[in-house]
């Protein structure tokens, strides 16, 4: 080979290389400015997003705090009809002075939740805690449980448990097994509805049971507010128990069962019942 046409090669060889360069750096610069682009974007989008979950949070937690419903709300919306109770939802929001603020306007003023502070107080009676052997760090751990498990924001389990210890206080039902009911059936999901018409945390058959929401203000969507909801489905199961003799038969009965198999579900309701207790390091009520 002689020397002009080894020059010749590494010519044609450098081309190459550069050629390829070339078009490796404009397609890299191509998906760094796509990039940057994205970027921009999400940083500009950011406080609608935030003031989005905001909004998502505060209406969440004016479903679950009934205790916060202003008085004046409840006098103004008693026997009023869903668009009449809508009309108040907007009135109060558009007086709001922020975002967050309107939510709760709205949320209080959805049918079914007013009412809820007579039934039930802001925290359930100290002897409900003290009966059931639960101490605050015991709560507080099953409370971390609740939220870490099924992605429930941490404010709102204490509302949840709260309820669960008054109701099975009351209905002298082990709180901890209220607890794993509403984990099997809607994984702590306040808006859970099944094909057949099972709402809510405790998936109650509403249109069965409509009778027992009135007491709660009645109305549509009253079924999804969660204390109302652990209400009925907590008397709903103390009324199997009693029909069937036992916890294990009147969670057949709750799930449906008419034979002397239940599909499981028994036994998982009292997987997670023992798992809640350990979490916690609460004993099992043997009821």
């Amino acid at each position: 080979m002689t020397a002009a046409s080894a020059t010749s090669a590494l010519r044609r060889s450098a081309e190459w290389v550069h050629y390829h360069l070339s078009e490796l750096l404009r397609v890299c610069a191509a998906y760094l400015g796509i990039a940057v682009l994205v970027a921009a974007g999400a940083i500009l989008a950011m406080p609608g997003l935030r003031d989005q979950a905001m909004q998502m949070h505060a209406a969440l937690m004016a479903a679950l705090a009934p205790e916060s419903v202003p008085a004046d709300l409840n006098d103004a919306t008693a026997g009023a009809s869903a668009p009449e109770l809508a009309a108040a939802a907007a009135a109060r929001a558009a007086t709001a002075s922020g975002p967050a603020e309107a939510a709760s306007a709205a949320a209080a003023a959805l049918p079914g939740v007013r009412n809820f502070q007579n039934a039930f107080g802001a925290k359930p009676p100290a002897d409900a805690f003290h009966a059931s052997g639960a101490s605050d760090g015991q709560l507080e751990a099953l409370r971390s449980y609740i939220s870490r498990k099924y992605k429930v924001a941490y404010d709102a389990t204490a509302v949840l448990v709260n309820t669960a210890y008054r109701v099975g206080h009351d209905l002298e039902l082990d709180p901890l097994l209220l607890l794993a009911v509403i984990a099997i059936e809607s994984r702590y999901n306040p808006f859970a509805e099944s094909h057949v018409g099972a709402q809510g945390l405790m998936q109650v058959m509403t249109r069965v049971h409509k009778e027992k929401f009135e007491e709660f203000g009645g109305g549509e969507g009253v079924a999804l507010n969660p204390v109302a909801n652990i209400r009925v489905g907590a008397q709903i199961l103390r009324d199997c128990i009693d029909r069937r003799g036992s916890m294990t038969g009147g969670l057949a009965c709750y799930v449906g069962a008419t034979g002397p198999g239940d599909g499981g579900y028994g036994a998982k309701v009292q997987a997670e019942r023992r798992r809640l207790a350990l979490a916690a390091g609460i004993p099992l009520a043997q009821r």
